[in-house]
């Protein structure tokens, strides 16, 4: 998907296994964040995070994922958390104050920091230019 060029998206190393394991596309991580783009956000939890729904392989969103994103608009979405509304049905108070603290490091990295965690593997980029994975 293109976005304008214009936003980052990455996944920490967590959310990656996450994916992997749950079979989530980073296609469907991009489109949750074109979705945002769009000002279609699930949830504005403060703090730049965000909640939005993934869709659960061949079903809706509305059963499917629950993704907690670092936010902000036409410049970065760091994915953080995951899981399935199955599972869980929210995040606990002090998981959100640790969630916003977390994304707001990775919302005011510089590109150095960015580039260097990228390198670490602590961050992967989403390449969301195109319509393959």
């Amino acid at each position: 998907m293109v976005l304008g060029g214009r936003v980052q998206i990455f996944k920490t190393k967590w959310l990656a296994r996450f994916a992997r394991r749950e079979g989530i596309a980073d296609k469907s991580l991009s489109e949750a964040i074109e979705r945002a783009e769009h000002g279609l956000i699930d949830a504005d939890l403060g703090g730049g995070l965000i909640k939005q729904r993934v869709a659960r392989k061949g079903q809706g969103r509305s059963g499917g994922y629950r993704m907690i994103v670092g936010y902000r608009v036409k410049n970065r979405a760091v994915f953080l958390l995951g899981f399935a509304k199955n599972e869980r049905e929210n995040i606990e108070d002090n998981e959100l104050l640790s969630l916003r603290g977390t994304a707001g490091k990775w919302l005011a990295a510089d590109a150095a920091r960015i580039q260097k965690e990228l390198e670490l593997g602590n961050l992967q980029e989403i390449n969301h230019d195109e319509e393959t994975e």
